[in-house]
């Protein structure tokens, strides 16, 4: 009898750790796109990674891709509102929550992706943005520069004149306006089919995503003008993320800001320089850089651009202001850097 009742005991020690543990905390990640993208490879994938490595057995971030959350991208900060969603891949383009996002649409204020992505994280640390009130900031980025991608040659900004060119701003779209093109607003998904059918005759996109769309495959000639790039966020539920305890909140803080920045730019640039070498070696394309005279008769267009925004009120001026000192601090660090290297 003594020994069954002692079998029975050590059973039941055994099983209280198992009967005590607790699940961990699942995360829901909404992502609109493709696990195959360049966005997910570079924005979305290493926070992913490192924190379910960091936080395993206490939390998980559990992917859900290809829009099964919610395929509209205007709708992304509603589905981590509404509880969807804990966290959400969310493109800046979306004036009436994030109005001052069009900061990092103005064309020719950032001179690359790194640029415009340190300014960006700068501005989300210092609380300067409006419309990021209910979320936590996990990733902060801007593509690089739009460059234009075209059916018909465009070998410089004269031939612009009249052709019908896709954009995904109002920054590129007040720009190129100014130079004499017909913009067009568009999501990106719908470029390559537009190309093909001829109602548009181009594209302003930056490299990266030539091949994620189909873009490469429909407009063989590349004009190398660089207008802005796209600003776009990984968010997460304030309120949701305040629920965590303390351990899974450190962590999510750990992989977050200029951790996630530094990812995005290293993928990015990366990403960018292979597709550079892989179209200058096709020769069936052809691949045209502005002459200076066309780069200074851009670059009035895009001054004009930025500066007719920031009169539109004195928050506009105010903003510029800021990122101009955080340009011109990043410019200043980096010609420091080279005067060393040399």
């Amino acid at each position: 009898m003594f020994k069954y009742l002692l079998r029975c005991a050590i059973i039941a020690s055994a099983l209280v750790p198992v009967a005590g543990a607790a699940a961990p905390i699942t995360l829901k990640f909404a992502y609109f796109s493709s696990d195959r993208s360049m966005s997910y490879r570079a924005g979305i994938k290493p926070f992913i990674d490192a924190v379910n490595a960091d936080a395993k057995g206490l939390m998980e971030v559990v992917l859900h891709s290809g829009g099964v959350l919610g395929r509209e991208r205007a709708k992304q900060p509603q589905l981590i509102l509404d509880g969807t969603a804990d966290i959400a891949f969310v493109p800046g383009n979306n004036p009436e929550r994030f109005p001052d996002n069009v900061l990092f649409a103005l064309p020719g204020l950032f001179r690359d992706s790194r640029e415009a992505t340190l300014v960006f994280n700068k501005l989300i640390a210092s609380n300067a943005l409006k419309g990021y009130e209910d979320f936590v900031v996990i990733g902060a980025y801007v593509t690089e520069p739009a460059t234009i991608h075209s059916r018909p040659p465009i070998n410089a900004i004269a031939d612009l004149k009249g052709k019908r060119i896709r954009v995904n701003h109002v920054g590129d779209a007040a720009a190129l306006e100014k130079l004499g093109a017909v913009p067009v607003r568009m999501e990106i998904n719908r470029v390559s089919d537009a190309i093909s059918s001829g109602s548009i005759d181009a594209a302003a996109v930056s490299r990266t995503p030539l091949s994620d769309y189909g873009i490469k495959r429909v407009a063989a000639n590349h004009y190398f003008l660089s207008t802005s790039g796209a600003s776009v966020a990984v968010l997460m539920n304030r309120n949701k993320f305040e629920e965590l305890p303390q351990p899974a909140q450190d962590i999510i803080r750990k992989y977050s800001g200029e951790w996630a920045a530094a990812r995005f730019i290293e993928t990015i640039e990366v990403s960018a320089e292979q597709v550079m070498q892989q179209l200058k070696s096709d020769p069936q394309r052809r691949i045209v850089f502005p002459s200076q005279p066309d780069l200074d008769r851009a670059q009035i267009a895009f001054k004009s651009v930025t500066e007719e925004w920031a009169e539109k009120s004195a928050g506009n001026r105010e903003l510029l202001d800021r990122a101009n000192v955080e340009i011109a601090k990043l410019r200043s660090t980096l010609k420091g850097s080279d005067a060393v290297t040399r």
